[in-house]
């Protein structure tokens, strides 16, 4: 078939329904492992995070493509807020298109994580890359930058953990080598760090 040209709509015979159900169940094995595996990551993760807004500082959150996305919802949910009204919390997603392509134009785009997270970071700030196979180098560069700064990192990554996890202080590396299911692990684990966030500071009102 011609690339480009547009689907005719007759093609192979699909079992919806069967493929499905296949991703319900892959979901549910990884969200079962995780359930079993990532609580000590997750609350390490949040003892961190929590250390660095009751000093004052913000969360810094970035990754590449779906990633980039999670770090997007992670920044809305902190800074508006997840489930009860409260006063915003700091948090930043590096994603200024301006900026990305000027990195990425003018240097490298291995460097532009790096390059914005030095723009942006304070002392006690923390920062958070999110990476499904723990080897994106402009993440990697940005944990290990924000370490030469002092700050605090928490990798996301998938069961391999990668150079990222190895870089950071803490990695959530979810048991899985599924990018989907990894991204979906991702964001509920960003959630309940919201949701842990909001109850240690503010409380349920």
């Amino acid at each position: 078939m011609d690339p480009t040209q547009a689907p005719t709509g007759k093609g192979t015979d699909l079992d919806l329904r069967a493929v499905i159900d296949a991703t319900f169940a892959e979901h549910r094995v990884v969200l079962e492992a995780s359930a079993q595996q990532l609580p000590e990551a997750v609350e390490a993760a949040a003892r961190l995070l929590l250390e660095s807004y009751r000093g004052g500082g913000k969360a810094i959150l970035f990754g590449n493509g779906g990633s980039m996305s999670d770090a997007l919802h992670i920044e809305g949910e902190l800074v508006n807020r997840f489930s009860v009204d409260r006063p915003g919390v700091a948090a930043v997603a590096l994603s200024s298109p301006a900026s990305f392509t000027a990195t990425a134009n003018d240097y490298s785009y291995d460097d532009v994580f790096a390059r914005m997270l030095v723009a942006h970071a304070r002392p006690g700030d923390i920062a958070l890359g999110f990476s499904t196979s723990g080897n994106s180098e402009n993440v990697l560069r940005a944990l290990q930058e924000a370490a030469r700064q002092g700050l605090a990192t928490v990798a996301f990554t998938g069961q391999a953990g990668g150079r990222c996890a190895e870089a950071a202080s803490v990695a959530v590396r979810v048991p899985s080598a599924s990018t989907p299911r990894i991204q979906e692990m991702h964001i509920t684990v960003g959630h309940m760090l919201c949701d842990l966030v909001e109850q240690a500071l503010f409380g349920r009102r």
